[in-house]
């Protein structure tokens, strides 16, 4: 049984999403690799800042073209759309946990690829936006 300390705590951790900051940032040094990980940390929060401040995007791994890229792996036919069942895929292997589950093209299984990058874009951001939300 946890202690009232161990629950502050891991209550702490939860409001501020520290365990998500963690995570990302570990992810952006493994993936880059400076040459001056404390520099380019520090470089990192700033940018987290500069994004909860002005709302803009914030230090992620995905850009446009990786996302071009999934969409070229999901079809290679070049179809320019995704079924349903690719697009939710997508997402939730790129760590996106909160999609809309009905998007334009559902219906008809027939997801653009405009739909995609959007919803993509916007669950990236609100994945590494891991300041404490309003």
């Amino acid at each position: 049984m946890a202690t009232q300390r161990e629950r502050d705590a891991a209550d702490y951790l939860k409001r501020h999403r520290i365990m998500e900051l963690m995570e990302n940032l570990s992810s952006l040094l493994f993936f880059y690799r400076p040459e001056k990980p404390r520099e380019f940390l520090i470089e990192q929060l700033e940018q987290l800042k500069i994004s909860q401040q002005s709302g803009g995007q914030g230090p992620n791994l995905f850009n446009n073209s990786n996302l071009d890229a999934v969409l070229g792996i999901l079809d290679p036919t070049d179809q320019k759309h995704i079924t349903f069942a690719q697009y939710k895929h997508a997402l939730t292997t790129l760590g996106i946990k909160y999609f809309d589950e009905c998007p334009e093209g559902a219906n008809e299984d027939r997801i653009s690829y405009e739909t995609f990058k959007t919803e993509a874009t916007q669950g990236l951001q609100r994945s590494s936006a891991t300041y404490e939300q309003p």
